[in-house]
């Protein structure tokens, strides 16, 4: 699988150095922020040199800056329901150099989003958004030319269509219309149940990569490990690829967009399975101040 797509890849030529941290807001697409809460999406001088965690009351974790308690934008006290995700946090402050780039730091961001709710939204209100997304998903909306796209499209797209409709017992199909492939309600009753299995922290991040990736097929294939970060999304970007080799690449812009997307995918597939870790960490990280 994707064997076409990493010849797309080689024919770009080498790749520019990983934008890591880029300068997109990672929240830019991702439905529950709201103006007051992406305000806080800024940059401030660095006002701390040491970062640890706490275990707090009710066996939550903490993040601290100088022996200071880390707050969300909405003023709660920022706390995580295990220690995996409190280390992950506290690493994104830690590798924060002389200027704090708050929108690079993924992981906070998605734990401010589940602790301050900004849109005050349930869970059965977030598992409707992301299912949402099954109707218009990706890999289901097919071009019938140029040829080559529509081989493409078979090669790349089926074997993860047929892995998640195997997977789920359910029926998604693909079309060449408009109006897209028509989802029969078995199929999202499905996938309701499964979602409905995630706790409210999961469900923040894996609507976010679903945002990301506009594919619940592929984030599901992600968060099951049946497909890589890579893989996920160089497969949602399949027709720009294809055009990328056809037409050539803007000078730096297409890396820039790969690699953002990438960031953001992966920090939000990390957030799903660490916010559903509950084992804790036998060797910090973060040394303790």
């Amino acid at each position: 699988m994707l064997r076409s797509i990493v010849r797309l890849q080689c024919q770009l030529g080498s790749s520019r150095a990983l934008l890591k941290y880029c300068s997109r807001d990672p929240a830019s697409n991702f439905s529950i922020q709201s103006n007051a809460y992406s305000s806080a999406m800024t940059e401030r001088r660095k006002f701390y040199k040491d970062v640890s965690i706490a275990q707090g009351e009710g066996g939550v974790y903490e993040v601290h800056l100088d022996r200071r308690k880390l707050k969300t934008p909405g003023g709660k006290l920022f706390t995580v329901p295990n220690e995996a995700l409190a280390v992950a946090v506290a690493t994104e402050w830690d590798a924060q150099e002389e200027t704090l780039k708050y929108y690079s730091m993924h992981l906070t961001t998605l734990c401010n989003t589940a602790i301050d709710n900004p849109t005050h939204r349930d869970k059965q209100q977030m598992i409707t958004a992301s299912l949402k997304f099954v109707e218009t998903d990706t890999v289901c909306y097919r071009i019938d030319d140029p040829p080559a796209l529509v081989e493409l499209q078979k090669n790349e797209w089926d074997p993860v269509l047929h892995w998640i409709e195997n997977r789920y017992n359910v029926q998604i199909g693909s079309s060449y219309n408009i109006l897209g492939p028509e989802i029969p309600a078995a199929t999202i009753d499905t996938f309701r149940q499964h979602l409905n299995s995630y706790n409210f922290w999961s469900l923040t991040g894996l609507e976010f990569v679903i945002t990301q990736l506009k594919s619940v097929v592929l984030s599901l294939a992600l968060i099951d490990r049946h497909l890589t970060v890579e893989e996920a999304v160089l497969l949602s970007r399949l027709e720009e690829e294809y055009q990328i080799e056809r037409w050539g690449s803007v000078e730096w812009c297409h890396d820039y967009d790969m690699y953002e997307l990438r960031a953001r995918t992966a920090a939000g597939a990390l957030f799903v399975q660490l916010s559903s870790e509950m084992s804790s960490v036998k060797r910090k990280l973060m040394q303790d101040c």
